[in-house]
């Protein structure tokens, strides 16, 4: 069976692409496992590319071992859900400095609104953002920014989290091969996807 990495093209023109084979490139390495996590991590609060994709690969790889990869990158994907909290907290005085001061028809009572809002559906966003493609991370860094109770994003995300990990994992456990033959081939359209989703979590976010 060729290596998990070669399944896509050798080159492409999409620096997402590129981003993404450098991603799965870690499942044939020694390193996967804390890769995993670090990415998982880092994509809660800022990367680009969801853990996912390196624990498809790895699940491809060592289907029997999936659970444990999910595990990983469930812990990994929980405490940088934190950190992006941490991140929208720190930043919440000068983002909503610039915004009364630069944005029209931002004011302090539009922020305190925004806040409000997001309070009353704290618990529903951040599960729906765990657990759905919608970008996890504008949750946790908005969390931040909105003042969510720390433990409503936790609880939120320990379900979440887990829940989407422990799904791919099972999913790869039986049919692997083709989720991941699926993904290389449309990965351009997937791509376009995530953007919608992405801005589909910015317009949720002002909604709720």
């Amino acid at each position: 069976m060729p290596a998990v990495c070669d399944l896509a093209p050798a080159s492409s023109r999409n620096p997402l692409r590129r981003l993404y084979r450098w991603v799965i490139h870690w499942s044939d390495t020694p390193y996967a496992v804390p890769a995993l996590f670090i990415l998982a991590f880092s994509e809660s609060s800022f990367f680009p590319i969801p853990p996912d994709v390196l624990l498809m690969a790895m699940d491809l790889a060592q289907p029997r071992r999936g659970f444990i990869y999910a595990a990983v990158c469930s812990a990994g994907s929980v405490l940088g859900g934190m950190f992006g909290y941490a991140l929208g907290y720190l930043l919440k005085d000068a983002v909503k400095g610039f915004c009364v001061a630069y944005v029209p028809g931002f004011t302090e009572n539009v922020w305190n609104l925004v806040v409000q809002k997001y309070n009353e559906n704290a618990f529903l966003a951040v599960f729906t953002a765990a657990f759905t493609p919608i970008p996890y991370k504008v949750f946790t860094i908005a969390g931040g920014f909105c003042e969510i109770p720390f433990l409503t994003l936790v609880v939120a995300s320990l379900i979440g989290r887990p829940a989407r990990f422990f799904a791919v994992s099972t999913l790869f456990y039986f049919c692997g091969a083709w989720a991941q033959q699926f993904i290389d081939r449309y990965f351009n359209l997937l791509t376009i996807l995530f953007t919608v989703l992405l801005i589909g979590g910015f317009v949720l976010l002002k909604m709720i």
